[in-house]
């Protein structure tokens, strides 16, 4: 058996950071106070689903369920630990 953390991290948004909708491009925005990031594909809803509330495995059981088949649990962990680095997510 896996011990499990005492203190799960529940990814969320780091203060100055918003997640849009950009409704002409089609496409999820993380806008930051300087710069806009553009999220490709199924990006955005990854993030917005860190909302402090669910934790990574949390996370990526629900997009599994959204997205049946999608190699969901080896991509999603990646993917928020490479926006927490970045300083995206707290």
């Amino acid at each position: 058996m896996t011990p499990q953390p005492t203190n799960p991290w529940r990814p969320a948004l780091a203060p100055a950071l918003t997640l849009r909708h950009d409704h002409i491009r089609g496409t999820d925005l993380l806008v930051l106070p300087e710069r806009v990031i553009v999220l490709e594909g199924h990006a955005g809803t990854v993030v917005g689903l860190c909302d402090g509330s669910r934790t990574v495995p949390g996370i990526v059981g629900e997009l599994t369920e959204r997205f049946p088949g999608a190699p969901v649990a080896t991509d999603v962990p990646s993917f928020l630990e490479r926006l927490r680095q970045e300083g995206w997510l707290r």
